[in-house]
């Protein structure tokens, strides 16, 4: 009776009023009797513009069951009920919370993300047992000062809202571990953020900050630190004494040189592509002793230093869309799992190689280093196929390296002349990347029977025709347009699609299982605002040895005849699950959360 004398004390009609009488249909009683059992209450997605008296009052009032039968068992007295620790009322149509959220002081956590909310309550400070806030996809333009008095709070989820301020006192959340304030209009992040010790978790990306404080340093226990889609144009040099930090996220903002990093030997991932840095020095490398991924793609980098090769630890590279014309033969002494090369002015490596994938480019340039060099008739052929050559069609490059090469003249056709350049030959690759296509030439189908090989990207391509279905033998193909045209899911053969930095809006997971051969599949840095559970079955998965009823079966083999995707890149997306923490563990670990996910 403690617990209803204290509750009673804040609200003198504690005790006598009946719950359930303003509920009405939109939170069932049953519900409520579940909640004071377990202390927990899910109210997501039911519609609701305003939170029924009912919930506030649902540790305080008298519960209709008890209204309508006196006698209880010793589990049913509605006197010893669990006071209410989690509350989810997420995608709602809430515009406000009330002053009565008081009358839930023993909450732990409180989800109301995706609503309508402008503002939070002041009754909210009285919240002293909170360790989870999650008010992301609301309307919030500022933040109560009395958010500062939930001394408890460790994750506090504010992204998709209008902030461009941050409250004062922040700096008093002394325990909390994980804050995303990504997508509001922040300029500025004031120096003292760095009194939040116990943070681990950092996200600050598509904001309007053009620099970060140099205080940041003393954040001692940061691990993950996200400032991707901002303004910045130089990073604080105390950045590189964040001896804790794993994880650092600066795409698509302004930088023009890469900071130094002595300090971080823990720094597991820099991805730093879509700026325009020019220069990668070995100043920037000696100290990234624990790197595994480094991501420079869509920068404007000339050259790698040979000093890429003290990066032991690296497996993921992506230099592509960069201006680089050679790479260092030592860099295929690396153990790398995955190397992106893709949009560069290479001269050193045929076209052939680098499409056969990361090991071979890496055996290649193995082979070079015990070289004296490559021989002039490789060369000659290297040179022709990457270099603009003088006549309008490459002929040395159809005939020696079977490449059908006519990119990078900003054609808004493909001339006739190039196709009948082919005659006899036979064509492996078609490269017509870097012109202004609308659609794809009607007579690549003449070479139906040979083409296995076809880039497309960075042309003007805003649908892909059904005689792209009629090439027989094709296994890679690199486009870039705004939607995936349905016309891919109708080629079999397909292994690898390169789709990234588009505007995708969504795949059909239904249709993408006919493609048994696809394994590489490239959606970073689209508009996917979700992506289908279904999708988590593109893996091939082994039969147990156990008898099963037909009916399992017959749905196990429905898996197992789906595709088996080995790749799978989706950063860069404004979708909200699978979450950052899900896609750094690599395509295994988000495939597996999403079948986790799909209906039963």
């Amino acid at each position: 009776m403690s617990r209803l004398k204290r509750i009673a004390g804040q609200d003198p009609r504690a005790g006598f009023k009946a719950a359930g009488r303003d509920c009405g249909t939109s939170v069932p009683q049953g519900l409520l009797k579940a909640a004071r059992k377990s202390g927990q209450l899910n109210l997501s997605g039911r519609n609701l513009s305003e939170v029924p008296q009912c919930v506030w009052r649902i540790n305080v009032d008298i519960p209709e069951e008890a209204n309508q039968n006196l006698s209880f068992g010793a589990t049913e007295r509605w006197w010893e009920q669990t006071d209410l620790t989690k509350l989810i009322i997420s995608n709602n149509k809430l515009q406000s919370l009330t002053d009565d959220l008081r009358l839930l002081p023993a909450l732990t956590v409180l989800d109301i993300h995706d609503n309508q909310l402008t503002s939070l309550p002041s009754a909210i400070r009285e919240l002293e047992n909170l360790q989870k806030l999650n008010v992301s996809h609301n309307k919030l333009k500022i933040l109560p000062e009395e958010i500062t008095n939930l001394r408890n709070l460790k994750c506090l989820y504010l992204q998709h809202n209008e902030l461009t301020c941050i409250s004062e006192g922040f700096e008093q959340l002394s325990n909390l571990e994980d804050l995303d304030l990504s997508n509001n209009r922040l300029t500025t992040v004031p120096a003292s953020f760095s009194s939040l010790s116990s943070l681990v978790r950092l996200n600050l990306s598509s904001n309007q900050l053009k620099s970060l404080p140099a205080e940041i340093n003393r954040m001692k226990r940061l691990k993950h630190l996200d400032c991707n889609s901002n303004l910045l144009e130089t990073i604080p040099p105390e950045l590189a004494g964040m001896e804790s930090l794993e994880l650092l996220y600066l795409r698509r903002n302004k930088l023009r040189f890469l900071p130094e990093f002595p300090s971080c030997s823990l720094l597991k991932e820099l991805h730093v592509g879509e700026n325009q840095i020019e220069m990668l020095e070995a100043e920037h490398l000696k100290h990234l002793n624990s790197i595994l991924v480094l991501d420079l793609r869509d920068n404007k980098l000339k050259s790698v230093p040979d000093e890429i090769t003290l990066l032991q630890s690296l497996e993921r590279l992506d230099l592509s869309n960069n201006d680089i014309s050679s790479l260092p033969y030592s860099l295929g002494n690396l153990h790398l799992k995955f190397l992106a090369l893709e949009g560069n002015p290479l001269r050193t490596i045929r076209r052939e190689i680098i499409n056969k994938g990361t090991q071979e480019v890496l055996k290649y340039l193995r082979s070079k280093i015990k070289d004296d060099g490559p021989s002039q008739s490789e060369s000659a052929a290297e040179t022709a196929m990457t270099l603009p050559s003088e006549s309008r069609v490459n002929i040395h490059a159809i005939i020696t390296l079977k490449i059908l090469d006519y990119s990078d003249k900003q054609a808004t056709l493909i001339p006739d002349e190039v196709f009948n350049a082919v005659k006899s030959n036979i064509i492996t690759s078609i490269n017509f990347s870097k012109n202004q296509l609308c659609e794809i030439p009607k007579r690549m189908v003449e070479l139906k029977e040979m083409v296995s090989d076809v880039n497309l990207s960075f042309n003007k391509l805003s649908f892909i025709s059904l005689e792209l279905c009629m090439l027989q033998k094709l296994t890679f193909l690199d486009l870039r347009f705004k939607m995936l045209p349905e016309v891919l899911y109708r080629i079999f053969t397909l292994e690898t699609i390169l789709i990234s930095n588009n505007q995708v809006g969504s795949v059909d997971p239904q249709k993408m299982k006919m493609m048994e051969n696809l394994t590489t599949l490239d959606l970073q840095n689209n508009d996917l605002l979700q992506i289908p559970p279904e999708l988590g079955n593109c893996v091939n998965l082994r039969l147990p040895p156990f008898h099963f009823e037909p009916s399992i079966v017959f749905l196990t083999l429905y898996i197992c005849c789906s595709l088996s995707i080995r790749t799978l890149l989706l950063d860069g997306n404004p979708f909200r699950v699978p979450r950052a923490a899900i896609l750094i563990k690599g395509t295994a670990a988000i495939l597996e959360y999403l079948r986790d996910r799909i209906p039963t």
